[in-house]
């Protein structure tokens, strides 16, 4: 077991080996990416990443549930709020788009490298996206049930049609492009709403 949890910044080696390992996922890929490459990046031994993570796997699966984690954790708090069912979905979906960009690098590596995972990390990871999206759904049955929305189009499809956007932001999504991540989730979160809308 590993004397020290933290580095001589004191960062918690989890920490840093996260920090090592998005960035070398990103840069090189994950199936190119040597655990001893990840261990030196982040100043630790062999036996830390394993006492930690057990595996890469186990890393590849943490880059991304850390940021599930984060979405859903948002998305629980605006569906909780006292507020018009428009204005919380609307908040959802521009909050999804925006921390996505914020962890572009965890969401492209994921994108890229999931079915390096194994069958039981997939299953749960699958199991994880599915609750973010039954709970995202319900925001929007809730509107349609109540006539804010149209039924036209299947709750389902409208959180297909979204999330293909958001998963796809880390193939052509450019800080130095002409949106900012606010305004971009703003118009990606309207044209949501125009869909909906009777």
């Amino acid at each position: 077991m590993p004397r020290t949890t933290t580095g001589g910044d004191g960062t918690p080696v989890p920490q840093r080996l996260l920090a090592a390992a998005t960035r070398l996922f990103a840069e090189q890929g994950y199936d190119r990416t040597s655990v001893q490459e990840i261990v030196e990046a982040a100043g630790v031994t062999k036996g830390a990443l394993y006492h930690y993570f057990g595996s890469k796997d186990d890393l590849l699966h943490e880059v991304y549930a850390r940021l599930l984690r984060l979405q859903q954790d948002r998305l629980d708090a605006f569906a909780d709020r006292d507020e018009p069912v428009e204005q919380r979905l609307r908040e959802a979906a521009a909050d999804v788009v925006v921390t996505t960009i914020e962890n572009l690098d965890d969401a492209a590596i994921f994108f890229r490298s999931m079915h390096h995972l194994s069958p039981e990390k997939n299953k749960q990871v699958r199991a994880e996206r599915r609750r973010y999206h039954e709970r995202f759904r319900a925001l929007i049955e809730e509107g349609q049930r109540t006539g804010v929305f149209s039924p036209e189009t299947s709750a389902d499809l409208v959180v297909d049609y979204h999330f293909g956007s958001v998963h796809h932001l880390s193939t052509w999504y450019r800080p130095d492009g002409p949106l900012t991540p606010q305004q971009l989730a703003d118009q990606l979160a309207e044209l949501l709403l125009r869909a909906l809308r009777p």
